[in-house]
């Protein structure tokens, strides 16, 4: 499981806003695993990883509204403040787990589908797989938006399993036991405990 959580985030930067999603996946794939074998090659830690791949693939992930609909009704209800809190623990939360995934990672490689979308579309889904050998693909695919900064991607699904989803069933019990400052508090003091094992 956590194998399959680290592949959630091979996605490589968005360095032309205008090519078409499923290209800018497939030519830039390479990329980002080029920068995970040098800084395994470094021996580099986990935090230093997880910061290398921060700076170049985070940025393309739509943060907020990754939140907004992992929380779902409770965002609503939110003050800004507390809506900001949520976004920047879950944004960490992702980080402090892949940055003890990633080392799973044993370079399969990644295949993008051509796109099924028309060229007016604002939002699609790229579809992906890992190759394994002498198992089934893993299926892999992501929701993305254009926005003004570009292809956004708001939610990642692995074997049909949306992460936002997988979340939103956790966040909604916290939130109705000990409200949005008790969900704001299991994301801190779950990010403390994945950084405590750093």
């Amino acid at each position: 499981m956590r194998k399959l959580f680290a592949l959630l985030f091979f996605v490589p930067l968005l360095a032309h806003a205008e090519a078409a999603p499923d290209a800018v996946i497939k030519d830039l794939a390479n990329q980002v695993t080029t920068i995970i074998k040098q800084e395994k090659s470094k021996h580099s830690s986990k935090r230093e990883l997880a910061q290398a791949v921060d700076a170049k693939i985070m940025p393309h992930f739509d943060f907020a509204r990754m939140t907004k609909l992992a929380v779902g009704r409770g965002w609503r209800d939110a003050s800004p403040q507390q809506q900001k809190n949520l976004t920047d623990e879950f944004h960490t939360l992702l980080m402090n787990t892949y940055s003890s995934a990633i080392e799973s990672y044993n370079n399969e490689p990644i295949e993008v589908l051509p796109l099924e979308a028309s060229p007016e579309s604002k939002q699609v889904m790229v579809h992906s797989r890992i190759i394994q050998v002498g198992k089934q693909p893993i299926s892999i695919d992501y929701r993305m938006e254009k926005t003004s900064q570009g292809w956004m991607i708001f939610d990642v699904a692995v074997e049909g399993v949306s992460l936002v989803t997988n979340y939103r069933s956790t966040f909604q019990t916290e939130i109705s036991n000990a409200g949005i400052d008790g969900l704001i508090k299991m994301l801190v003091d779950k990010n403390k405990e994945l950084e405590a094992k750093k």
